[in-house]
């Protein structure tokens, strides 16, 4: 299937909203008046991203689908956070084509559960060296891309927050289950904690549980 950048006139998804409960999603948009199709890509968040446009993901859905169902219903992975995104469907002399809009109105990120991370930091250093090393170990209900969780430095104390301290993110994604990072080296009155590094964002994804 062949994608194409929306231009002024192209028809637009909007209006797209979600409602979770248990397991269940059901998916609620606003159809452009030429579109009597679209295509729905389920992308699990976290881990190796295929990308939206993998033609292995999408899903074909009607009009009259929609109409019967009240919406697009599937069920979800509750460990599993997942990006839905519309595509408008038009077919022309030129061919057929997927929509792809830039506004963001056609996406939407969910879960079905938040999706548990637990982590611990274990200091270590000698009584009259300068530094010590801070061991970070995350364990993870699910793959973790490298920007949903950073680290915060404090001088003096433990950091409260993402702004209380120097923010340093990942630079490699997180695999389900135990992961053990390197050591970092801070100063001897230096502090470390984890944090979710889009509150608004990840918050509704994950729950970041200190050991």
């Amino acid at each position: 299937m062949q994608f194409v950048d929306a231009d002024e006139g192209a028809p637009r998804i909007t209006g797209l909203s979600h409602a979770v409960e248990d397991d269940q999603c059901v998916l609620r948009w606003i159809w452009p008046a030429a579109v009597d199709a679209v295509y729905i890509s389920a992308l699990p968040l976290g881990g190796r991203d295929g990308g939206d446009e993998d033609a292995g993901r999408l899903k074909l859905y009607t009009k009259s689908e929609y109409k019967a169902n009240n919406g697009f219903a599937c069920r979800l992975n509750p460990a599993r956070p997942y990006r839905f995104t519309v595509y408008a469907f038009v077919e022309g002399k030129e061919g057929a084509f997927l929509i792809r809009q830039s506004d963001g109105d056609n996406r939407t990120e969910l879960s079905a559960g938040k999706a548990k991370i637990f982590y611990s930091i274990t200091e270590k250093g000698g009584l009259f060296r300068k530094h010590k090393q801070a061991l970070i170990e995350v364990d993870t209900e699910t793959a973790l891309n490298q920007d949903v969780l950073c680290y915060v430095k404090k001088q003096g104390g433990y950091p409260a927050n993402r702004e209380d301290g120097i923010l340093y993110p990942f630079v490699t994604p997180f695999s389900p289950g135990r992961n053990v990072l390197p050591p970092i080296e801070i100063g001897k009155s230096e502090y470390v904690r984890l944090f979710l590094t889009d509150g608004r964002t990840h918050g509704q994804l994950y729950e970041l549980i200190a050991r």
